[in-house]
């Protein structure tokens, strides 16, 4: 006779929370670095220079790069993290990103070795994507699963704060950086930001190692089911409508990659001509707004719903991208700054800082982990290479910021409709969270005369 399982300990949701608000911003200082420098110093240094627009093109495709590794990393680290728990996946995540970012500064140029310097920069590139992979997904997973059922958005919003915070981080080393003579900033001053992710994982080390696993999952480990064998299976089997969900609303992430890199190198080219300072400036300050409006939205998802604040977020942003890039293209520094903090720093943050609560609830316990890395992953692909297609559909001269508005506000349209299709689970027990979509893949189809 099968015995009742015990409801699951007190989590240690402060803890967690810290933990994974440190880790991300560490491992995303790491990651947008790489934004940073694609759009600014790597088209002079790694590619040909005799074709501005060309090695410019082929710079931002190798941001994309990362994005299209994600989704393998996907696989792999969240069937472990559902397999062997979240912490060691946090833990290997940090490491590899200090270790692969450490590599990018220390690279010959093109001027050096020829070809083989982007060919070693997409490599590295590529050891990026695969740990940004497994990193929101394995801390979203374990600041869910600590924080009390009331307060899930607010704490699981910590992770997306520390994204913002790591790309505050990384807005605010390339300003100096950036100020440099030409001749230093080419030679030596870019690969200061990248050797500082030695940092980054000695001190993320630190922190992530001391942390306890989570009740559910140390719960479901000890149940009489225990851990999924293979994980991706019982999860394309009971819950794929939601991993469609959730690859729909990751689109979103598109209007983030398109202000941090498109709409930089858009600003500061010559059809425009901000300076690099200034608009790095604009994406320091809507950051740091970010820092504030993301649990602030996420604790008004734990009372209204998730569905409501998110649709807030993916449609405000659709409509916001226009006005920030129509600013950019007036030429009027404080109408963009304005307009930038607007759309990113607050309407952004909506859908930003209620989606790691919103697809993790999907999800039971099981299969949380490699639900939210595969579906987020192969969404966050998509958003990666808009920057690419964005420069492309932007014309030869690079100036046609209405088509990349546009082309913006279309892939906001998919994560519109995720969420209105989606279940609101912002009152659900914690440990009954996605049982629902799993008895119904179980039972046989009925049909009625």
């Amino acid at each position: 006779m099968s015995v009742p399982a015990a409801s699951p300990p007190t989590g240690q949701p402060k803890k967690a929370a810290t933990a994974a608000w440190i880790g991300s911003a560490l491992e995303y200082y790491d990651f947008f670095i790489y934004g940073s420098a694609a759009a600014l110093i790597f088209p002079e240094v790694f590619f040909d220079e005799s074709d501005p627009a060309t090695a410019t093109l082929l710079s931002l495709a190798t941001f994309g790069v990362a994005y299209a590794a994600r989704p393998v990393g996907a696989l792999f680290l969240g069937h472990f993290g559902d397999r062997v728990g979240r912490k060691k996946i946090m833990v290997f995540t940090l490491i590899l990103m200090g270790l692969s970012t450490f590599l990018i500064g220390c690279l010959p140029t093109r001027g050096q070795v020829g070809t083989l310097a982007p060919v070693l920069l997409v490599l590295c590139r590529v050891l990026q994507g695969i740990s940004a992979a497994g990193e929101q997904a394995s801390a979203n997973s374990m600041t869910l699963e600590h924080a009390p059922p009331h307060r899930r958005g607010f704490f699981t919003s910590f992770t997306l704060s520390g994204t913002q915070g790591g790309q505050l981080l990384a807005t605010l080393v390339f300003i100096p950086v950036a100020a440099l003579p030409d001749d230093q900033l080419l030679s030596w001053g870019w690969r200061i930001p990248f050797w500082l992710s030695v940092a980054v994982a000695v001190v993320g080390y630190v922190i992530r190692r001391k942390l306890e696993e989570t009740p559910v999952f140390a719960q479901q480990q000890a149940s009489g089911d225990g851990v999924a064998k293979l994980p991706l299976v019982v999860l394309l089997r009971e819950h794929w409508a939601d991993v469609l969900r959730v690859i729909a609303g990751a689109l979103v992430a598109s209007v983030s990659t398109i202000f941090t890199v498109w709409a930089l190198a858009y600003a500061t080219s010559d059809s425009v001509g901000m300076s690099r300072s200034s608009m790095l400036w604009v994406g320091a300050l809507a950051n740091l707004v970010a820092l504030a409006a993301i649990p602030l939205w996420a604790t008004l998802s734990d009372r209204v719903g998730r569905r409501p604040v998110y649709l807030i977020g993916a449609a405000g942003s659709a409509v916001a991208m226009f006005a920030y890039l129509w600013a950019i293209s007036t030429g009027s520094y404080p109408l963009t700054l304005v307009l930038g903090v607007v759309a990113f720093g607050v309407l952004y943050s909506a859908a930003n800082g209620v989606w790691p609560s919103f697809y993790g609830e999907m999800f039971p316990t099981r299969v949380r982990l490699s639900g939210m890395a595969v579906g987020t992953q192969i969404g966050f692909a998509v958003a990666g290479f808009a920057v690419t297609f964005a420069a492309q559909i932007a014309g030869p001269d690079g100036a046609d910021w209405s088509a990349v508005a546009f082309f913006t506000a279309a892939l906001c349209v998919p994560p519109v409709v995720a969420a209105l299709s989606a279940r609101e689970t912002a009152k659900v027990p914690t440990e009954e969270l996605g049982e629902r979509s799993r008895r119904e893949a179980s039972q046989p189809e009925t049909v009625t005369a």
